[in-house]
């Protein structure tokens, strides 16, 4: 990252920008954070380690601590230049006063202080101050240790020198606040996560995160994340368990019209396309110009290159190749830095800047073109393999045509086997993917008629992580989704389009119900892979849902109770069977099929009273990762993956 002008020494209060107060914060948390459940929980952690990413950015900090500490607050240290603590010129109080209780106050809304900053849209730490009982400052610079306490946001006494050091850099520490957020337990998992994607979005960064809470034997975990090649591990992580059409990354790192553009690209065997963005290290989910520019640069050059070099093996072929073709078995990460970025879309995470568009296309598409100009052999694969793709993508085509002709004799278009509701507005209508005709009979009985539509499974449905595209839609299964929910493929006159459209989906909650043994849970990752991969925009719109059913009906006398899991369970004969298991009647359902449809409506259907846990991807490049890992033909990570988690689940004897 090119250093701006701005020299550590005179990175002073003046830099230090106020736009506004703090008061709105502590009254509508969500409209800063997002929620304030646990995503947002863990959002106070990504704010405060943005700043410490910003001063890596400009050049000034190598070395970031994360730490969960014993009490549940996090502790975030770096060895940066240290926030300003001088006198601000127009506040009238110490600079890190202002930038720990006033809203959009930092250092990176004076451009001379930072290029560029990440962040959720500048509002900062002092959001995380707001959101926190108690918050601990702590400023190394010029050879003292200055320090500031806040409670709820406010300071409980100036700034003030605590002693003296040969450290530089700025240490926080917040212990968020039990009144607001629905959960203060913070998720090791979660952390590294994004921990682990900060270290390969900024190369030569070390990112240690510990966690000080003790296991069950007594153990703390503690990683390291560091990448000396930054992107190029990226994409090679994420493409880990996917069988690799040639080994090379092809990579690339430069500037174009003043926008820092780091890009790797790698190809493999599987049959989706599998994009991951960033602008200012934020993940932006929505895509927006920098993803169009390097599509559009990604078509462009190998469309002109298979046409000059394959001219006779398309013709052989008789399919007209599109777009999307060229991006099949593609994994690529594009990374930009942008001064001012514009964000769009619901979530906040479209880049809307234009000129970014250009900037990508030229830079890809040179650096593309000078690939396929050194490799031809490589270049001989992705062409092979972009035929093969234009051939599946008309076979799936024909396929849907198909099944879309037959499909007037079941009524409407939709599968025979689905127990529609009445109501017509999305809005309120839900589906219930049951596994097991069994089940699926109780749900059918014991639903609300109005409002709940059961769409009954057979079996395992097709793993679409290990088949081609176009195999998806001669299974029925898949297909009766496909038609339930209203989802076609193609805009506009693009026919032949992979991109699902969903505007006419006909309900806007798709509960998955499985049963909570390990066929169930198998199943219900098959159905979560095929959302994913054909229609993610299901997922990203927040309209699914994994129905969990209770593990157990507990009776003593005439108290009767579900019970969800272990903990419950326990708590029930603690409070009602003496502490012994002996006085208590407990029912264990070893699936769906062992319920009444009275108890299935009460358990698991009845919006009153059930419980649903909505499928989000908060990670894309994890996400993408773990499905292709878990799915995908390669034992050796899964296996790993298992061994790993194998203390989070429990064997019923």
């Amino acid at each position: 990252m090119e250093q701006n002008g701005q020299t550590g020494s005179n990175y002073s209060a003046s830099n230090i920008q106020v736009l506004e107060g703090l008061e709105a914060v502590r009254k509508r948390p969500a409209m800063y954070i997002g929620d304030i459940s646990e995503k947002g929980l863990h959002h106070l952690v990504y704010e405060t380690v943005d700043n410490s990413i910003d001063e890596a950015l400009a050049g000034y900090c190598t070395d970031i601590q994360v730490t969960i500490c014993e009490d549940g607050s996090i502790v975030v240290q770096d060895n940066g230049r240290g926030i300003p603590v001088d006198m601000h010129p127009k506040e009238h109080r110490s600079a890190l006063e202002v930038v720990m209780t006033v809203l959009h106050a930092g250092g990176k809304f004076d451009k001379g202080s930072y290029k560029v900053s990440g962040g959720l849209h500048g509002v900062g730490v002092s959001c995380v101050n707001a959101l926190s009982t108690r918050m601990l400052s702590q400023v190394y610079r010029d050879g003292k240790i200055y320090q500031q306490e806040y409670a709820k946001g406010h300071p409980l006494y100036a700034v003030k020198v605590v002693g003296e050091t040969d450290q530089r850099g700025t240490r926080q520490q917040f212990w968020p606040d039990d009144t607001i957020f629905t959960t203060t337990t913070y998720k090791y998992d979660i952390l590294a996560n994004r921990m682990r994607e900060l270290a390969y979005l900024n190369a030569g960064i070390t990112i240690t995160l510990t966690d000080e809470r003790p296991d069950d034997e007594g153990n703390i975990r503690k990683d390291v994340f560091h990448s000396d090649l930054g992107l190029r591990e990226f994409v090679r992580y994420i493409d880990s368990s996917r069988t690799h059409l040639f080994d090379d990354v092809i990579y690339i790192n430069t500037e174009k019209a003043g926008v820092p553009i780091e890009v790797a690209i790698m190809y493999n065997t599987s049959y989706s396309e599998n994009l991951h963005s960033y602008v200012n290290n934020i993940n932006t989910i929505e895509g927006g110009t920098h993803l169009a520019g390097f599509r559009t640069a990604v078509t462009r050059v190998l469309k002109k290159y298979a046409e000059d070099t394959a001219a006779k093996q398309l013709e052989r072929a008789k399919v007209e190749i599109a777009g999307e073709d060229f991006r099949e078995g593609l994994t690529a990460v594009i990374s930009v830095k942008v001064a001012e970025p514009q964000f769009e879309g619901q979530t906040k995470t479209k880049l809307g800047n234009t000129e970014v568009a250009g900037a990508v296309n030229q830079a890809v598409g040179e650096a593309l073109s000078n690939y396929l100009e050194e490799h031809p052999k490589e270049a001989k694969l992705i062409v092979d393999k972009v035929i093969l793709a234009a051939t599946a993508r008309v076979a799936a085509r024909k396929a849907r045509e198909s099944v879309q002709r037959k499909s007037p004799l079941s009524g409407g278009g939709l599968p025979g086997k689905l127990a529609d509701c009445s109501s017509k507005d999305p809005k309120e209508c839900e589906l219930f993917l049951v596994e097991g005709d069994s089940a699926g009979g109780s749900a059918k009985s014991g639903r609300s008629r109005a409002t709940q539509a059961i769409l009954p499974l057979r079996g395992k449905i097709l793993n679409v992580e290990k088949a081609m595209w176009h195999k998806a839609f001669e299974s029925d299964e898949v297909n009766n989704i496909i038609q339930a929910l209203g989802i076609r493929f193609g805009v506009g006159d693009d026919a032949d389009s992979k991109e699902a459209n969903i505007e006419k989906l006909r309900y806007h909650k798709v509960v998955i119900m499985a049963d909570a043994d390990v066929d169930g849970q198998h199943i219900a990752t098959l159905i979560m892979t095929l959302f994913f991969r054909y229609f993610p925009q299901v997922i990203k719109d927040g309209y699914l849902y994994i129905a969990m059913p209770p593990l157990y009906r507990c009776k003593k006398g005439k108290i009767e109770e579900y019970c969800y899991n272990d903990v419950q369970r326990q708590r029930f004969i603690e409070k009602y069977g003496d502490g012994t298991e002996n006085s208590v009647q407990t029912q264990r359902y070893k699936g769906l099929g062992e319920m009444s449809a009275q108890q299935l409506w009460e358990t698991t259907m009845n919006p009153e009273t059930r419980l649903l846990k909505q499928v989000t991807i908060e990670n894309a490049a994890e996400a993408d990762y773990i499905f292709s890992m878990l799915m995908g033909d390669d034992v050796g990570p899964r296996r790993e993956f298992i061994e790993r988690n194998a203390t989070y689940a429990k064997i019923d004897a």
